[in-house]
């Protein structure tokens, strides 16, 4: 089999679409030719059966220009090129799209000439006309889990999410002391980080014991500035600059280290999507406390003890307490099962 793969970009030391690199390289490992189009490049494919078309992004980045219009011409016009050089050369048996449906409206007028199907990725809350139109230009849509896809379910297959369960996985260390309570993501306002810093205001009165929350990200772009500088004013409001504190963000390579550490990882973000770094952490053994009702089959028995309303930061502090003050060998216990669901 022959796959055209389009993703965002080919770069395994991007804090969040590094993962996207494994994932092609796994896939290599079960077809004949892998064929990749992305956005940017940043380096060369490992696999020998793995072939990288860039449409140029890491260049104009340099020059400043971006994604601004007109450029965007310029991106249209390579992409034919490429598409026109794929299809009469490796003529794929399939075409997969990852997370940009717009990558399936551009790629539909090649795939229909020559009768190729499409499946599309999509695991997002977000529902637009582009999504509308990729849906039924394609012919399946896959996503993590059903409540991550916004539209109809016809075509919907649900895969999971594609955890690396060799690189995320215990390795016998027990969590830092004083406790950690970790957050992984990008800080924007959809990932609701003021519920965690009002919680970790709340649990300092009742723990009794010292810990430390640790935010792990940056922001997605210049618009999520603002919402970062409240996040900080927020802190400092609050009086837990002693308690809470701000890190960039860090390859994939380097997060299982972080969730080993940690004693509880914490997710805020609503129903709707699918966040990869809850099932990263269970992978790695360690509990998760999330608000996203999509994580409740993954969860299993302990799913009423670890899912709050989204945005409650009381119930958030309560599931904290809980957590922090069960001995640790049923932490562990939690953590073994979580990891087993995950595989």
């Amino acid at each position: 089999m022959r796959v055209l793969a389009v993703v965002q970009a080919w770069n395994s030391t991007d804090p969040i679409r590094g993962f996207i690199v494994r994932w092609m390289e796994k896939l290599a490992e079960r077809v004949d030719e892998l064929v990749v189009l992305t956005l940017e490049q940043r380096e060369v494919p490992q696999k020998p059966n793995i072939r990288v078309y860039s449409l140029g992004k890491e260049y104009l980045s340099k020059c400043g220009r971006g994604w601004q219009y007109p450029v965007r011409w310029q991106y249209l016009v390579r992409w034919h090129h490429i598409m026109t050089h794929i299809m009469k050369r490796s003529k794929p048996d399939v075409i997969f799209t990852h997370m940009s449906p717009v990558f399936s409206v551009l790629a539909a007028p090649y795939a229909k000439l020559k009768r190729v199907p499409i499946v599309t990725w999509y695991a997002h809350p977000s529902l637009t006309w582009i999504l509308k139109l990729a849906h039924h230009l394609s012919d399946r849509m896959v996503t993590s889990v059903a409540t991550a896809y916004p539209y109809r379910k016809d075509k919907l297959v649900v895969v999971g999410q594609g955890i690396d369960t060799d690189l995320f996985c215990p390795d016998g260390s027990p969590p830092e002391e004083p406790p950690m309570i970790l957050c992984v993501g990008r800080l924007s306002p959809v990932k609701d980080h003021p519920t965690l810093i009002r919680a970790a205001a709340l649990l300092r009165g009742r723990l009794g014991k010292p810990f430390r929350v640790v935010i792990l990200g940056g922001p997605a772009g210049p618009k999520d500035e603002p919402y970062v500088r409240s996040l900080h004013q927020l802190v400092e409001g609050l009086g837990l600059q002693d308690i809470v504190s701000f890190h960039p963000p860090v390859p994939q390579s380097t997060l299982p280290d972080w969730y080993r550490r940690c004693t509880v990882l914490v997710n805020m973000t609503p129903t709707g999507s699918g966040d990869k770094v809850v099932w990263e952490a269970m992978a790695c053994g360690r509990p998760c406390i999330a608000a996203n009702e999509g994580f409740r089959e993954t969860m299993g028995e302990y799913a009423g003890a670890l899912l709050f309303p989204y945005g409650d930061a009381e119930s958030l502090a309560e599931r904290l307490l809980w957590l922090l003050h069960l001995p640790p060998d049923e932490v562990q216990r939690i953590g073994t099962y979580l990891r087993e669901r995950v595989v």
